[in-house]
């Protein structure tokens, strides 16, 4: 017997249909493949060494990871750090899924923490989350629950009964006491600290506290283009960093996420207490918008720079002098408003402020 025209039909619709499903399968393979690159895409890093590897976290699926012996070229591990996304996330977070914002990580009492950020955009439904592992090189992630949260308020209800803060961007710091803190925050009322406790997580009763600002005072007129819910006060992503006595706090303002429209920067204040207060190098106070410029988008390579973390390097063979890096992500104009590393060596001025060799 022979085929019908539409049995022919069905017959070569279902080959190019397996054709097509077979070539989709095969890309992701490929995507799913470790590759070396010298341009590392990245949103949010901070980093870490052990055993002469320097470990980069940055945003992405259950957390991106990178690798590289000598910050020049890295390693990509398309598979993300997390075993799996816990799932008290989902229930604290809806609409949460697996891009996990925003980590951070630090080595404290012989063990790696690693904290991440689960939210939606705009909103300040979130969540910060605790993973903590022996090692890096080989590590056993536990995920050790929430640490802290933030809900938004319906419509109707009074904005007072709910967190004024967004709980996301979180940076351990370490204070003179052997006792970790962490500083976090995005918009709202801006960056807030909380002390921690020896499990790294807040204590019964404990209080975030606001510590920087974008404005003291908005000016009237101001609108966020990019959420209507999490106002003007554009400020997020802290990082505490310890020098010659003085806590630095940097902070990024205005807004990133955007593309070749992004127009974030990174500011800088000091403190001798780490509760603060934390002031710009002309006095002025970070809870009433004080902040020295650090580094912004120079319009023709970067258009925004931001959401930064620094640290003191390990001397190596490969790094024979003391040195300070500075990394953060920048908004490529050359790859149409791609966020990439950016990585440069800090210098301290005579009154013992950071800038940028």
């Amino acid at each position: 017997m022979k085929p019908t025209k539409r049995l022919l039909v069905l017959m070569l619709l279902t080959m190019v249909l397996s054709t097509i499903a077979e070539q989709a399968n095969a890309q992701r393979r490929r995507m799913m493949r470790p590759f070396k690159t010298d341009t590392a895409m990245v949103h949010d890093p901070v980093m870490a060494y052990e055993n002469g590897v320097y470990y980069m976290f940055s945003t992405g699926m259950r957390v991106q990871m990178m690798t590289s012996e000598d910050l020049k070229t890295w390693n990509y591990s398309p598979r993300g750090v997390m075993p799996e996304i816990p799932e008290w996330t989902k229930e604290a977070v809806p609409g949460f899924s697996e891009h996990v914002w925003a980590p951070d990580v630090i080595r404290w009492h012989n063990r790696w923490w690693l904290a991440y950020s689960c939210s939606t955009f705009g909103k300040n439904t979130s969540a910060i989350g605790l993973m903590s592992s022996p090692t890096l090189g080989n590590p056993d992630w536990k995920d050790l629950g929430c640490i802290i949260a933030s809900n938004s308020p319906t419509p109707n209800e009074d904005k007072s009964l709910r967190d004024n803060w967004n709980a996301i961007d979180p940076c351990f710091v370490i204070d003179d006491n052997d006792m970790p803190w962490m500083t976090y925050g995005s918009f709202w009322d801006g960056i807030q600290l909380v002390r921690l406790d020896t499990t790294m997580h807040v204590p019964a009763g404990e209080k975030p506290v606001t510590i920087a600002r974008r404005y003291g005072k908005a000016p009237q007129g101001l609108v966020n283009p990019t959420s209507k819910y999490a106002g003007v006060n554009a400020i997020e992503a802290p990082f505490i960093y310890k020098h010659n006595g003085w806590y630095y706090l940097f902070a990024s303002w205005d807004y990133c996420c955007r593309g070749e429209k992004s127009d974030y920067k990174v500011v800088v204040g000091r403190s001798k207490k780490v509760e603060g207060p934390y002031r710009d190098r002309s006095g002025k106070k970070m809870t009433d918008g004080g902040g020295t410029l650090f580094i912004e988008g120079d319009k023709a390579e970067f258009e925004g720079t931001g959401h930064c973390a620094v640290y003191d390097l390990p001397t190596t063979l490969l790094n024979l002098r003391p040195r300070t890096v500075f990394i953060c992500h920048g908004y490529s104009k050359k790859m149409h408003g791609q966020a990439i590393l950016i990585q440069r060596e800090v210098e301290w001025t005579e009154d013992g402020w950071p800038q940028l060799k």
